[in-house]
């Protein structure tokens, strides 16, 4: 399944308004494996990850703050974990910093190393990871956010102003 067909087949589990989480999304469950990631990417990269864990109004409850100081090329990095599914998405260090990890890698903001070490972490961990190029792509979902006629404006980042994303709706 490609990538944008997982996003369309999450973000039509039904839900309370379905902006946050599906039905059936169990917070502890999700938030003890959150601490395992913070967990794995603080011995990988050998300092203290942070899980913040007080996201409000989003489709993603969590984020591993992997510090500068612990990365090969200095950057910060933020790992965001979904309510819909175990999506997981990596940014560099702000949403719209870089396409994905490939272009990530090719600016110096991450080395293959680290790559690998998220990617490994991830991947042991049951994550999907999911490229920001494809959460700013204009949302066409299932939710009123693809309903330009609510008049639904998203006073986000950059080229993305203005209309509804993926990363607004269903954004890791």
């Amino acid at each position: 399944m490609t990538s944008l067909a997982l996003l369309h087949s999450l973000d039509q589990l039904p839900g309370p308004e379905h902006l946050e989480f599906p039905d059936g999304f169990d917070y502890p469950l999700a938030k003890a494996q959150a601490n395992r990631l913070r967990d794995r990417l603080t011995h990988d990269f050998g300092r203290a990850c942070r899980l913040d864990d007080q996201i409000q109004d989003a489709s993603y409850y969590f984020k591993v703050h992997i510090p500068a100081d612990a990365t090969e090329s200095g950057v910060p990095l933020v790992v965001r974990l979904s309510n819909f599914g175990n999506l997981a998405v990596v940014t560099t260090p702000r949403p719209d910093s870089h396409d994905d990890l490939d272009q990530a890698v090719q600016e110096g903001a991450l080395t293959t190393a680290n790559r690998r070490q998220i990617e490994a972490a991830l991947n042991n961990l049951g994550y999907t990871l999911v490229p920001p190029r494809l959460l700013h792509r204009p949302y066409d979902g299932v939710t009123w956010l693809a309903d330009e006629s609510k008049g639904f404006f998203y006073a986000g980042y950059g080229p993305h102003q203005g209309r509804a994303t993926w990363w607004t709706e269903a954004s890791p």
